[in-house]
């Protein structure tokens, strides 16, 4: 049976990196580095990636944007961007 999770991209040491949230576990969590800023990954190269991890989104789920900023403390602090989605895993995947 597929199990459901939350993936999220983010920007790290200068690159993006997409990851999937494993709570309430000390499994690691499976991540794909994109190697590279700019351009920002495409949804089609999310979903290869995703796919390369062994998730699919959730049907008709949809990227979020989340801004956040590295010093919560600073309101001048730089942004950090966030995406997020709903996915599953595929059958058999142990995650």
């Amino acid at each position: 049976m597929a199990r459901e999770f939350t993936a999220q991209m983010s920007m790290y040491r200068g690159r993006w990196r997409l990851y999937v949230v494993l709570l309430n576990t000390a499994e690691r969590w499976p991540e794909y580095g994109f190697d590279r800023a700019l351009p920002v990954p495409t949804f089609t190269e999310r979903a290869q990636a995703l796919s390369v991890l062994g998730f699919e989104p959730l049907p008709g789920a949809a990227w979020a944007w989340t801004e956040d900023r590295d010093n919560l403390d600073d309101p001048a602090s730089p942004v950090v961007l966030i995406a997020a989605i709903r996915v599953r895993s595929w059958t058999g995947v142990a995650a």
